[in-house]
């Protein structure tokens, strides 16, 4: 090979180095804050569908869903407010957890998402397509770390064992919920079938 022509080949890596090195990362879907060591408030980006549902999963492997209504379904979230009019405070003993946000077009059941999520728990990362979910859906993957300070626990742990899918099936439908922050009552929990395990047990969300 000539000189010229190594000259070139150079040159083209070099190109083809600072076109990938200028790429942009992809945008999040939703943008996690810290409110205090072990308190964090999740807030919707622009341009996402319009509903909504969040569950964590530590590092200890426990599962929780921190949107909780009497339906038992995916809330309304807006752009640029936090989900569910409500910061939640993560338990330090859990350690590290990963946030997981189901944005989609229309209301989904929260029984069939936490059983796939309880199935794909020891799968390191989560898009969508690792899902069975009606209509269109997106997920984003948040990571935080609880510190020290607060109250320990919010939301409600998804059992270890069977989960009760169809719990929400039972209940009565109510109005749409617009502003789920305010005024929920948390939802009937079934327990699990042979008394085995510990299902759903719902606590409120910190206001």
């Amino acid at each position: 090979m000539t000189r010229w022509m190594k000259a070139v080949a150079v040159v083209a890596l070099g190109a083809v180095g600072c076109t990938q090195e200028q790429k942009p990362a992809a945008a999040r879907r939703a943008e996690l804050k810290m409110v205090s060591g072990s308190t964090m408030e999740i807030i919707p980006a622009a341009g996402q569908y319009p509903y909504c549902m969040l569950f964590t999963v530590s590092e200890k492997g426990i599962i929780r869903q921190l949107t909780m209504t009497r339906e038992n379904r995916s809330i309304k979230c807006d752009a640029g407010k936090r989900i569910y009019n409500s910061s939640f405070r993560v338990p330090v003993e859990e350690g590290k957890v990963k946030a997981y946000v189901f944005f989609s077009d229309q209301r989904i059941q929260a029984g069939s998402v936490a059983q796939q999520l309880y199935d794909l728990r020891d799968k390191p990362q989560l898009t969508a397509m690792d899902f069975r979910l009606p209509g269109s859906v997106s997920v984003e993957t948040l990571e935080f770390t609880p510190q020290p300070g607060g109250e320990p626990v919010t939301g409600a742990v998804v059992g270890t064992t069977d989960i009760e899918t169809n719990a929400e099936g039972s209940q009565t439908e109510e109005a749409e919920v617009e502003e789920p922050g305010q005024d929920m009552a948390p939802p009937k929990v079934t327990p699990p079938p042979n008394g085995g395990g510990s299902g759903l047990t719902a606590t409120d969300a910190v206001k």
